[in-house]
């Protein structure tokens, strides 16, 4: 995260530059431009977080600019603010179709320059510490397998058919969008199992199989750390994905409702990619055998509501498993 921006002004009138240079001096690290030209040069030589840009100037205005720059996927999403004598409902909508963020209106007022740069460059950070935990999620779940002789695509064909389930059993799109990036971290634990019960091609004695037990809290122990809504979410499917709706699974026998959603879906996407893809101890279960093996289980390991929704969906469950080239 960078400790100041970088801000470019743009006006052909040096007193308005001044004018700005004053209210952001003490906060930003500054860049001038006095046309459009000189402008777009900035911008590359520069790389700046937010531009606040005039509209009326001599040659290339600020309308085209900013389309210039919206045209081009390296600059495109550098937050553009007009600040402009034009108060027009017209000329603002202009903007805004251009790919303007917002308007500041001349003469300006320090706080209000302040307040709305702060306020863009807050969601350029947000912004930023979502891929880094997009990031972070993708990594922690590829260490997860990194040991495992099966891992392939397993974790991020599992999270599809997760967010499929999900999408199905009504949630909103960004939590369809948050539990996709939360599975593929469910067996982050696994870093913490010896290698020789993870790479064993054959069922585990009960003190190796206490001990593969164990991979649900360890990840939690690891995810649990952040604040960030997937990783908290991330830890609770980690934690809770082997619990079974009659309370016959681990690590704390949770009975039905008691288990998280999020683990209850998990739960079953897993189950059944396990059972459809090539293991070390196993080949790969016929489909109609796997689903028929999974309505047995309806009630006990599943939830039989969330299983009807899965079974249901089936179509769209094999369109990404062929999609995965499994």
């Amino acid at each position: 995260m960078k400790d100041r921006y970088k801000v470019l002004l743009v006006d052909d009138e040096p007193n308005n530059l001044k004018v700005l240079q004053q209210i952001l001096k003490d906060h930003f690290q500054l860049i001038f431009a006095i046309n459009g030209e000189r402008a777009l040069a900035a911008v590359k030589e520069h790389s700046p977080d937010i531009i606040l840009l005039d509209i009326m100037m001599p040659g290339m205005d600020g309308y085209q600019v900013c389309t210039f720059l919206k045209a081009d996927p390296l600059t495109a999403n550098i937050p553009v603010i007009f600040v402009t004598a034009m108060g027009e409902v017209e000329d603002e909508a202009y903007g805004f179709d251009v790919g303007a963020v917002d308007y500041i209106h001349k003469p300006v007022s320090t706080p209000i320059v302040l307040r709305r740069v702060q306020t863009h460059l807050s969601l350029v950070r947000a912004d930023e510490l979502d891929k880094l935990a997009r990031a972070a999620i993708k990594m922690l779940g590829d260490a997860g397998h990194y040991n495992d002789s099966y891992t392939g695509q397993h974790i991020w064909r599992m999270a599809a058919y997760t967010a499929a389930l999900a999408r199905a059993a009504g949630w909103t799109t960004a939590q369809v969008e948050m539990i996709e990036l939360a599975a593929p971290t469910h067996d982050t634990g696994k870093i913490g199992i010896p290698h020789g019960i993870l790479k064993a091609a054959r069922k585990l004695n009960a003190e190796e199989w206490a001990i593969m037990k164990t991979h649900s809290q360890i990840g939690y122990d690891i995810l649990s750390k952040s604040d960030n809504p997937v990783f908290k979410m991330a830890a609770e499917i980690a934690r809770y994905h082997h619990e079974k709706w009659d309370g016959s699974g681990y690590p704390l026998g949770l009975i039905g409702e008691d288990i998280p959603e999020t683990a209850r879906i998990v739960a079953i996407a897993d189950v059944f990619d396990a059972l459809t893809t090539k293991r070390p101890y196993k080949e790969p279960w016929p489909l109609e055998e796997t689903l028929n093996m999974m309505r047995q289980l309806s009630g006990s390991h599943f939830e039989s509501r969330l299983l009807t929704i899965f079974l249901e969906i089936m179509p769209e469950i094999l369109r990404i498993k062929a999609m995965w080239g499994q």
